[in-house]
């Protein structure tokens, strides 16, 4: 007997709609509804609908946007690395910190510089200015003059080497050479704050300051926080005790206000030696100026401006009444590559014609590099002046007479005797020595 309904062969097959095909069979009076499943869209299916085709432009373009800003950020990543390879060569030529040693040179300054600078200004103790120029040339000014640029002026290692120079360079030594020789320091902070550094470095010679540091870059001195290596004229100072000292005077400053002014800490200083230009060791004959219409034996007149000078020879003017001033310019120079590279003493004892190498301290090793090494570049007029020591020697030895009997200045029989006030006043030759 047949069933009433009839069981399929095989599975019912979907439909292209995606309904199920019912059972063959009488039909249900109340049939299920038909439910509709949309069909999935896969990753990689892509629809014509106008929706997907806008979908798929911003896409489209969010990619190109993305691709440029890939662009845009490569190359700003390719210009950082070029700027910070740019830091790095100028940093390894001057660096910013206390690593390494800027790269400066020890050539000497051009006359073309030296007459651009020589009307600058510098400040003395009391606030007063007055050209450059007046340090190293001028009336009643040594021929031969060492100026010395410090850093600010609570540097404790510019102080202490101004106290290791003092203690082997005094006043006294400079008067016995030769040829007339002085001293002058400058440093680049505010005037008001020379006394305190006197007073702290015991420092017999002059200072001055130059708080717009225009010096400092005509003559090509840098900048630079590098310490170096320790040189000899700290003797037993070690860093604490320099930095301990420089903060300790800029603490009493606070109250005077002055704590600020000390001047640029990454500016470093140089040794600069001015001599004449002919580098000749015969005194220009001259008169200060003080003495122009003063006659031998009378007391000092008031110079007016209609005073008539009785002997041209002896005055310090030229036909048009311009002052003449010897020449000078700088035959040895040294530019500081750290905070604590000042030319060590028995360099500059050498190069200002001293004898000696000043006194020794207990480290052998640092007192050797610095009895070795040369920082300085340039001739200085020590050659000239070591040999004319050698000849009075040599001449004082075999004459039997004293140097100082030859040297001695003119008297009044002196004087009256000379056919000229020139010839009473000349200086003394080699024949004089030889016949004193």
């Amino acid at each position: 007997m047949a069933s009433s309904t009839d069981t399929p062969s095989s599975p019912a097959p979907l439909q292209s709609e995606g309904k199920r095909i019912s059972h063959h069979g009488p039909k249900d009076e109340n049939p299920q509804p038909e439910i509709k499943r949309k069909p999935v869209a896969t990753k990689t299916a892509v629809s014509d609908s106008p929706k997907n085709e806008d979908a798929g432009a911003k896409r489209s373009q969010d990619s190109k946007s993305i691709g440029t800003s890939a662009t845009a950020n490569e190359e700003r990543h390719k210009s950082v690395a070029a700027s910070i390879k740019s830091t790095t060569d100028v940093d390894s030529v001057n660096p910013s910190d206390f690593h390494g040693e800027v790269q400066t040179t020890n050539e000497l300054p051009t006359i073309e510089t030296l007459r651009k600078i020589e009307t600058y200004t510098v400040l003395d103790r009391d606030g007063k200015s007055r050209p450059f120029k007046s340090l190293y040339a001028g009336h009643n000014v040594a021929r031969r003059v060492l100026i010395i640029f410090i850093r600010h002026f609570f540097c404790g290692n510019c102080q202490e080497y101004l106290r290791t120079l003092s203690a082997n360079v005094t006043p006294d030594a400079l008067l016995q050479l030769p040829v007339s020789t002085f001293i002058a320091v400058i440093g680049c902070g505010s005037p008001e704050l020379i006394d305190a550094y006197i007073e702290e470095t015991n420092c017999p010679f002059p200072v001055y300051a130059d708080p717009t540091r225009r010096l400092y870059t005509e003559l090509g001195m840098v900048r630079t926080l590098a310490m170096g290596t320790r040189p000899a004229y700290l003797q037993d100072k070690t860093l604490a005790h320099t930095v301990i000292s420089g903060v300790v005077q800029g603490l009493k400053q606070v109250k005077s206000g002055l704590v600020m002014k000390m001047g640029d800490q990454r500016q470093v200083g140089g040794e600069f030696l001015f001599e004449p230009s002919t580098l000749s060791l015969d005194t220009p004959i001259t008169t200060p100026k003080s003495e122009v219409d003063r006659r031998l034996g009378e007391p000092f007149p008031t110079v007016t401006a209609t005073s008539e000078h009785r002997d041209d020879k002896l005055s310090n003017h030229d036909d048009d009444g311009a002052d003449r001033v010897e020449e000078k310019c700088i035959t040895w120079c040294h530019r500081m590559r750290t905070t604590r590279d000042h030319v060590e003493i028995p360099e500059l004892m050498e190069v200002l014609g001293l004898d000696g190498n000043g006194t020794p301290i207990r480290d052998q090793k640092r007192w050797t590099r610095a009895l070795r090494e040369r920082k300085g570049t340039g001739l200085s007029m020590a050659s000239q002046m070591s040999r004319l020591s050698i000849d009075t020697t040599h001449v004082n030895g075999s004459g039997g007479g004293s140097i100082k009997d030859a040297a001695r200045a003119p008297s009044v029989k002196d004087v009256a005797r000379a056919p000229s006030v020139k010839e009473a006043v000349r200086a003394p030759s080699v024949k004089d020595a030889a016949k004193a």
